[in-house]
């Protein structure tokens, strides 16, 4: 009596099909999204600072009273007019600058992204995950502080809503990128939080949060534009008025988005 072995040789062993090779990339990435997700929600603090936080500055900053009177200064507008976009743009800042750096740093730190690429879970789907996580709770706040403007101090919805959403789009790719090059440079997470604390406030100074830029002197807020957040300020401003935004304020944003993307390419480690 004989028996079949299966043969040794690699060449005749079954090969996985492309199809079937992509399929289980897909379902890894997914997998990887569901539990990041679950992760993210165990973050009261993340959720706080991206969420509550410019929710809670712009309640506090529209019960003073002379935050809401119209000032000839501003063309009739009101101080807490102005808070909105910059309540808008402090969710992102926080979600780039303050919450993922310190997540993706750790995961380097303790050895998670070097043991994911001996999986079928890709380093690159973890990454994924963070960046639509991160987007996606800024999106909620922005939707938050405009719901709270328009609800509870009657302040104007966007008027161009297209040029609005631009400018956030590419706001938040430009925080995110900025946040992808921190992690890329800091080598353990105490640095990403001391390099990320050290950014986060000029930030919040360009994108208006002591002083809105609208109100700026004329030199400074000509050399704020400059900046990714001091140029989304001024976009978003004009389309909350009902004009579409500058391009040389999108295109500020825009270039740093891409310019902080590819240094965090060209710096990133993933051990």
């Amino acid at each position: 009596m004989t028996t079949t072995r299966p043969s040794a040789d690699p060449a005749r062993s079954p090969r996985p099909r492309p199809d079937e090779g992509a399929s289980s990339a897909v379902t890894s990435a997914r997998a990887v999204q569901r539990v990041e997700f679950r992760l993210f929600l165990r973050e009261p603090g993340a959720l706080f600072g991206i969420v509550v936080f410019p929710a809670a500055l712009l309640t506090i900053l529209g019960l003073i009273p002379s935050f809401r009177e119209a000032s000839e200064d501003l063309g009739g507008r009101r101080v807490v007019d102005l808070y909105v976009s910059v309540t808008a743009l402090l969710a992102m800042i926080v979600a780039g600058i303050q919450s993922m750096p310190g997540v993706l740093t750790g995961y380097r730190e303790r050895g998670i992204l070097r043991r994911l690429r001996t999986t079928p879970a890709r380093p690159g789907s973890l990454l994924s995950a963070q960046i639509i996580l991160h987007g996606c709770a800024s999106a909620v706040s922005v939707a938050l502080v405009l719901a709270i403007g328009r609800l509870a101090f009657d302040v104007a919805l966007p008027r161009q809503v297209a040029g609005y959403v631009l400018a956030t789009l590419l706001t938040t790719f430009a925080a995110l990128a900025l946040g992808a090059a921190i992690t890329a440079y800091s080598r353990t997470t105490k640095i990403a939080q001391t390099v990320g604390t050290l950014v986060f406030f000029p930030m919040m100074f360009t994108a208006g949060v002591w002083t809105p830029v609208q109100t700026m002197p004329e030199m400074l807020r000509h050399i704020v534009e400059f900046t990714p957040f001091g140029a989304a300020s001024q976009a978003l401003n004009q389309a909350t008025t009902g004009s579409w935004p500058d391009w040389s304020h999108l295109g500020v944003t825009g270039l740093w988005a891409v310019l902080l993307t590819g240094a965090a390419v060209r710096w990133f480690r993933w051990e």
